[in-house]
């Protein structure tokens, strides 16, 4: 997705919030000098995704039973959202790729990282200190934005780590998405989550993708 497709978006998402760009963009900053100017993983994660068929996992609390349904796990690609990993590790279950803002409990990002997960870190106004952290102790890492992108720092469009995932997938086609661990009707969080949940839904739609 080019930045200029997504951008009215983030705009939107940015006003619905009472946000602003600036804080995107210094973290963007930042996390750009802890990376490469080349990103050596990219073209991993185009390799892992493009004509495969990816199952994206997202966070909800269905996704431990979700992960028992899912018959011969290595045909997918895994994508995994932040929140997801804990559980699929605990299950045995690698992600070839994790969509992070680096939320996530940072010892089971680093475990998968050294069993060779690629980790696209997440830029944004409130995980600077989260960024300084854990980025320059990760060996798999592509950076990205949801402000406008960088040399090394990417926009391939989506807001929360889920529909990120699904993002990923459509921008380096892949053959199918399959999603599980995925409740966008969930009522039982906090405000600020719903409105969350309300684009996710939106975005994922635009995507042609239920949820």
């Amino acid at each position: 997705m080019r930045y200029e497709e997504w951008e009215p978006y983030y705009r939107a998402i940015l006003e619905d919030f009472g946000w602003t760009a600036q804080g995107d963009e210094d973290a963007a900053r930042l996390l750009s000098s802890l990376l490469p100017e080349d990103t050596p993983y990219l073209e991993k994660v185009e390799e892992l995704i493009r004509g495969k068929d990816v199952i994206v996992c997202g966070k909800a609390p269905s996704l431990e039973k979700d992960v028992g349904k899912v018959d011969w796990w290595y045909k997918y690609t895994v994508i995994a959202a932040d929140g997801a990993v804990s559980t699929l590790l605990r299950q045995g279950i690698v992600p070839d790729i994790i969509v992070s803002d680096l939320d996530g409990p940072h010892e089971d990002l680093l475990k998968a990282d050294s069993l060779g997960s690629i980790i696209l870190a997440h830029a944004h106004a409130d995980n600077v200190e989260s960024i300084r952290a854990l980025v320059p102790g990760l060996k798999h890492v592509v950076g990205t934005t949801q402000a406008r992108p960088l040399k090394n720092v990417y926009n391939f469009g989506g807001f929360s780590d889920g529909d990120r995932c699904v993002f990923l997938a459509k921008e380096f086609g892949a053959r199918s998405i399959k999603i599980i661990g995925f409740d966008l009707d969930d009522t039982n969080v906090t405000p600020k989550k719903l409105k969350k949940l309300k684009w996710a839904r939106r975005l994922l739609s635009r995507l042609g993708i239920e949820a």
